[in-house]
């Protein structure tokens, strides 16, 4: 398998990698546009303009789009995050043009019709309404928000109510034009994909844009924080971050590694220590999430009202002891599963064709998988060990509480015990 990129004169960039055996390709535009990017006025919008993607471009009607790739037996959608809006298709080897052909199209020429958007702001206002009715998506943006308060990277993807109900067509378009530019999109493919095919279309379609800088986004800062709400719920949610290393970090391979050792499967030790031992719970986990330029680990459990101060106290007094008695084991086991869980994700050309636009976004580049995996293999208990004693006393924290959370723990109080 053999990754090839191209740039084309006005800065539109080009990734792709063929994968011998397979009769279908993913491919998708990357765009460096996400709610990071938006100010304050325009939070939500990015996953609008999204939404309005399908509904409509000058070639095609919404049925139309949704009919070109679904007659070939393909599949269509588009995504938003915090620092990317993806729009993406799954087609046969012989259907990449007609692909191609569509998800440019919608990017391109999206005409944001009136009616349609009054439609569509009906369905995304039953969206945030939805994620308010779920406790983890709540718990989860509250962590966001106090982890980067007060700024872009700690606002919710979706936008509040009340300012979804007021974008107009102008602001819609605005935003394209402040970041739909040819140098923050790429174009990524893998499977059965023709590299000189695709630089090819992507000339005709990409060429004549005048190349347009697009705005940067403010460097991150970790605030940390406190976000607290009873509410009658049957479960107690917790939700603690710290501070972490972000993509560009040397860092965050063992990052990544300490909290798979720490909650990343049933064989770790808050799983084993707090559900398994105690039974306390009935989910626990740690993870390591990243951006360009910071990153938070992450532990959320769910547990009783009753029990939901010790659960905190445990998991603290985990993370402490993992910074004494890391083992060997544990990090060969966690360093297999990471390179595992890699691995076995990229026989998807999906999950290739979204990991090399991610890399190239990063980088500008794609590293090797086996450069990657050396990264993986160099980290060694000893990094682990320190880098859990930064998490256990010295990293800022942010912590969201919600549900039958009277007892649960303060910051204040968490960080009493981090620091004894």
């Amino acid at each position: 398998m053999t990754v090839r990129q191209d740039q084309l004169s006005n800065g539109f960039r080009i990734v792709s990698e063929h994968m011998p055996g397979l009769q279908s390709a993913s491919i998708g535009i990357w765009v460096s546009a996400g709610a990071r990017h938006e100010r304050i006025e325009q939070n939500g919008i990015a996953h609008f303009l999204e939404h309005m993607a399908f509904k409509g471009t000058k070639r095609r009607s919404a049925l139309q789009i949704a009919e070109a790739i679904e007659d070939v037996g393909g599949y269509i959608n588009a995504y938003t995050s915090r620092e990317v809006t993806a729009y993406y298709a799954r087609v046969l080897k012989a259907d990449v043009p007609l692909a191609m052909d569509v998800i440019g199209d919608i990017v391109m020429n999206p005409v944001f019709d009136p009616k349609e958007i009054e439609i569509e702001r009906g369905v995304i206002l039953q969206e945030i309404g939805q994620a308010a009715d779920t406790p983890d998506d709540v718990i989860f943006d509250w962590l966001q928000e106090e982890s980067y308060r007060d700024q872009p990277l700690g606002r919710t993807i979706l936008g509040s109510t009340e300012r979804v109900s007021n974008f107009t067509r102008e602001d819609l378009s605005g935003f394209v034009a402040e970041h739909y530019g040819p140098e923050q999109m790429i174009l990524s493919a893998a499977g059965a994909v023709d590299h000189d095919m695709l630089v090819k279309m992507a000339t005709e379609m990409f060429g004549h844009l005048k190349p347009r800088k697009g705005l940067i986004a403010d460097a991150a800062r970790f605030t940390g924080g406190e976000a607290r709400q009873l509410k009658d719920l049957e479960q107690a949610h917790f939700a603690l971050a710290l501070e972490s290393p972000g993509y560009r970090d040397d860092q965050i391979y063992t990052a990544q590694i300490y909290s798979s050792a720490l909650g990343g499967g049933m064989s770790s030790r808050l799983f084993q220590e707090v559900r398994e031992t105690r039974g306390l719970c009935y989910t626990i986990f740690a993870q390591t999430g990243a951006y360009a330029d910071t990153g938070a680990t992450t532990i959320y459990a769910g547990t009783s009202g009753e029990q939901v101060a010790e659960l905190a106290g445990i998991t603290i007094d985990e993370m402490k002891r993992a910074a004494d008695d890391m083992s060997d084991q544990e990090v060969a086991r966690a360093r297999a599963q990471m390179k595992a869980g890699m691995l076995m994700g990229l026989e998807s050309p999906s999950n290739r064709a979204e990991r090399l636009a991610r890399l190239v976004q990063i980088w500008d580049e794609v590293p090797s998988l086996e450069d990657t995996v050396a990264r993986i293999d160099a980290v060694s208990r000893d990094d682990v060990r320190a880098f859990a004693e930064q998490m256990a006393v010295r990293a800022p924290a942010a912590l969201a509480v919600y549900g039958p959370v009277d007892a649960a723990p303060s910051l204040q109080e968490l960080q009493e015990r981090r620091a004894a």
